[in-house]
């Protein structure tokens, strides 16, 4: 059974109660405010709005719009400049010393924001959190928002301008351009008082665990504040397993960050099928009451690279799964927690262990669907298919710099992220893609000096000259390659793998992309037959090379595009998913989810002196380190079940699953029963969550030739 998925902002929800429970305080200071919902849109295709004071009154001629959302789905499908939202709201006069601060989850792409015609701020970058201080520009009574968006790309804007498109004018980067407030909208009120965010490391220490959790505390009042930080560490079952209370002074108008350390003795790991997830709940309070409080989750593992090999928690692990686009013709890139659960519940069918996930930064809800069901994530910041003139422009490396910050920030607690990645598919075998990796690397382990950093490379597959490759520098190279499409035929994969691997003796390989799109074949159906051919053509070629840890299939759905159409075409899906956009599944997607299946699963009948049913034998393990993928399935259960053919259930039972791959036969017998000619086994290997991850049929028909096992589709109709 799935867990159900908690955001941050209903685990605080959450705190808040608990804390009224566990503290003798009085009531929580700080209060969320949301500001989804009801809003007024209109675009400004003249660029009229400032001109026309839009910021300080709602013009004429706006739409009701319900926000999160995207202009880019209906009449303004291909709507690219300036758009604006509009909302008032309601507030009281704010109490002596109250803070307020303007939050957005994300809005597409630069935007700024008004309050009460009071400029509040702006923001660059289209799936990160930011927010403004707009405490001096608020009345009591009718406050009004405005918010101008621009979503064009510029040479220097993130996604760019790739400037090998300029020439041809279809400069749009592969996927769509959703204007908007794509995420949520909401106000915090504080007394002045924040507990910005807390940063959390575990480290495992034999069979414990020592966490490190810097709190980070802002002052905005006008006088300083002696505080009292109290942090609580759950474990995953909820048990209070330590507390730790640190006094501090922050001056008025200041910042400081509050260290705080635990042990535990015995740590629950958190892998691949247990999500064994810690919680520190941390509050801030001035004179007995609270101020501030915040929640965040987090797990003990231990992720390394040791001879080329990725090992999780001392365990040797190869992996796969599928990127997928933040979209749907529903929704766009505002996507709702309903669109993103039955995505990856699609995703973890298809034994999804491994994502990039795509280009730009998640939704936190992703992240937190990750955490519960065990997929390892390297996010990245939308840096594509820039040149090395781009990659060098101071603009370009500052811009870059803010946004994998922000990302970090907000989801670097998460335990379910394995690394960075800090571009995509761009000129790093120039000196000025190479000068960008040194910069981003060196920031990104300033920011997180606990996790891997690479990037997407495109060169290698192309044969660029490995002397000049920025790839020598990340912690592992990730790969993208299209033989059988854009690199050539598919004859070519095998002897570019040789080549890649004596060029970098030293790195692990994570294939990051691959698949087949529908161009490269005359209508859909004829491309899925590509695209299953592909799956099962080069996932065996990868797993030959002990060194690639992980391939990454490009990917889950169509999605929207002005590039890499059917021939004709200047828009639409992109035909390239083992679903279309709407979710519906092609041949494909069965040819992976097979492939793919972690456990090896080999039936077979027991049979008496003349050849009547007397039991079964089944071998089932985790598939060896020599195939991908391999990884170790701890508490798995093998379910069997034998049936007539009216489907009356005749013997049943449970195995649990052995760790080790050669583990012997699993073994069932019974009294024969000679009346018995036609029978049917099923089995499921399901994992801890209660999940199928496999399933296997067995036919019986007597009498056999000598015994021999048939195929269940061989038999006769058998009723479910």
């Amino acid at each position: 059974m799935n867990r159900p998925m908690l955001t941050r902002f209903a685990l605080v929800s959450l705190l808040m109660t608990l804390l009224l429970s566990l503290l003798p305080l009085t009531a929580l200071a700080s209060e969320r405010v949301d500001l989804n919902g009801d809003w007024r849109f209109r675009t400004d295709p003249k660029g009229e709005g400032l001109s026309s004071n839009w910021f300080k009154t709602e013009p004429s001629g706006t739409e009701a719009v319900r926000v999160p959302h995207t202009w880019n789905i209906g009449k303004y499908d291909e709507y690219e400049g300036l758009a604006w939202y509009f909302r008032t709201l309601q507030l009281p006069a704010l109490r002596p010393g109250e803070h307020v601060e303007l939050h957005f989850g994300a809005t597409f792409y630069l935007s700024k924001v008004w309050v009460n015609g009071a400029e509040a701020g702006g923001h660059e970058g289209g799936h990160t959190e930011y927010f403004f201080d707009i405490t001096k520009l608020l009345k009591p009574g009718e406050n009004f928002l405005a918010v101008q968006l621009d979503n064009r790309p510029t040479e220097t804007s993130i996604p760019g301008l790739a400037l090998k498109l300029k020439p041809g004018g279809n400069i749009w980067y592969d996927w769509w351009h959703y204007g908007g407030i794509v995420r949520d909208v909401w106000l915090v009120r504080t007394e002045g008082v924040i507990l910005r965010r807390q940063q959390i490391r575990s480290e495992l220490n034999g069979a414990g665990a020592k966490v490190h959790d810097d709190v980070y505390l802002e002052n905005a009042g006008a006088k300083e504040e002696r505080l009292e930080v109290t942090a609580r560490l759950f474990a995953p079952d909820g048990t209070l397993t330590a507390s730790k209370t640190q006094s501090v002074a922050v001056p008025p108008s200041a910042k400081k960050t509050v260290p705080l350390d635990f042990s535990i003795e015995k740590a629950e790991l958190w892998d691949l099928d247990h999500a064994n997830l810690y919680t520190v709940r941390t509050s801030v309070a001035a004179a007995a009451r609270v101020l501030d409080a915040r929640s965040d989750s987090f797990g003990n593992r231990k992720l390394e690279i040791r001879d080329r090999h990725l090992y999780l928690n001392g365990q040797r692990v190869r992996l796969v799964g599928m990127t997928r686009h933040e979209e749907s013709p529903w929704e766009g890139l505002a996507e709702t927690t309903g669109t993103i659960k039955h995505d990856y519940d699609d995703l973890k069918l298809l034994h999804t262990t491994l994502t990039r996930p795509v280009h730009y930064p998640q939704n936190e809800r992703v992240f937190d669907y990750a955490d519960q069901h065990g997929i390892l994530f390297i996010p990245e910041i939308p840096v594509w298919q820039f040149t090395g003139e781009q990659l060098a422009n101071p603009k370009t490396i500052s811009l870059a710099k803010q946004m994998i910050q922000e990302m970090i920030e907000q989801a670097g607690n998460h335990p379910s992220i394995f690394a960075w990645s800090v571009c995509n598919e761009s000129d790093m075998s120039t000196p000025g893609g190479r000068e960008y990796f040194k910069q981003l690397k060196a920031w990104v382990n300033q920011l997180d000096p606990s996790r891997f950093v690479t990037f997407a490379d495109n060169d290698i597959s192309y044969g660029a000259d490995p002397s000049k490759e920025a790839a020598h520098d990340a912690d592992f190279i990730m790969m993208n390659q299209y033989y059988g499409a854009w690199n050539g035929p598919e004859e070519g994969l095998t002897p570019m793998l040789d080549r890649a691997g004596r060029q970098f003796p030293d790195k692990m390989f994570i294939i990051s992309e691959f698949g087949t799109p529908g161009v490269f074949a005359n209508n859909s159906v004829e491309a899925d037959k590509l695209r299953a051919h592909t799956i099962k053509y080069q996932l065996d070629v990868f797993e030959k090379y002990d060194w690639i840890a992980g391939a990454i299939f490009w990917c889950y759905q169509d999605y929207k595009s002005h590039r890499n159409l059917w021939p004709g075409f200047t828009s639409g899906y992109v035909d390239h998913g083992v679903v279309d956009e709407n979710r519906q599944r092609r041949p494909s997607f069965f040819v992976w989810q097979k492939r793919t299946s972690p456990a090896v699963l080999r039936p077979r009948w027991k049979y008496g002196r003349w050849y009547e049913l007397a039991g079964l034998e089944v071998v089932a393990s985790a598939r060896p380190s020599s195939e991908l993928p391999s990884y170790p399935l701890k508490g798995y259960n093998l379910h069997w079940e034998v049936r007539d053919t009216e489907g009356k259930l005749l013997h049943s039972g449970d195995f649990a699953l052995p760790d080790a791959p050669d583990a012997a036969p699993l073994k069932a017998e019974w009294p024969v029963d000679p009346n018995l000619h036609h029978a049917s086994l099923h089995l499921a290997l399901t994992n801890p969550r209660g999940e199928i991850e496999d399933e296997a049929t067995l036919g019986y028909l007597y009498p056999t030739t000598g015994g021999q096992d048939i195929p269940l589709m061989t038999l006769p109709s058998v009723k479910p």
